[in-house]
């Protein structure tokens, strides 16, 4: 009988030791498997007598640039395709957008001839699509790395 008693208080402190050798607890677990939205880095190129140039864009222009695009591609449809300006710097952007709508905005920039101001002209490129926002930081230079 004594051996049941210290077998059933071993088993009870081995449980209680082992409580309290666990240091976090899991509360919350979530997988995210289809994000709402999508992230493009794109940059605007300008170009005057094809001599390409470096200039700044500001949020204006940028919104500019896209609506023209969206319009001229989509019509009233691509207009309304709502666009998020992150961040804008130098001559690059980075943009979110609904997830559902990247095929159709990525077309869009990629189809648009762009504006011409006197002698000069102002495209968009995209140089990123994704939609991890995290996939795509850092990954300056990346470019330049084979080439």
């Amino acid at each position: 009988m004594m051996s049941t008693q210290s077998q059933g208080q071993s088993t009870s402190s081995s449980i209680q030791k082992h409580q309290f050798n666990q240091k976090s607890h899991e509360l919350l677990s979530c997988t995210a498997k289809s994000p709402s939205f999508s992230y493009v880095h794109l940059e605007v190129v300008r170009s005057s007598q094809g001599h390409a140039t470096v200039t700044e864009t500001d949020h204006l222009q940028i919104r500019s640039y896209c609506t023209s695009a969206l319009q001229q591609s989509l019509g009233a449809t691509g207009v309304a395709i709502p666009i998020d300006i992150l961040k804008v710097h130098d001559n690059q952007c980075w943009l979110r957008i609904p997830r559902q709508d990247l095929a159709a905005f990525s077309a869009s920039m990629t189809a648009w001839s762009g504006t011409r101001n006197g002698g000069e002209q102002s495209m968009l490129r995209i140089r990123q699509c994704s939609d991890w926002l995290g996939s795509m930081v850092g990954a300056e230079g990346q470019d330049k790395l084979w080439g």
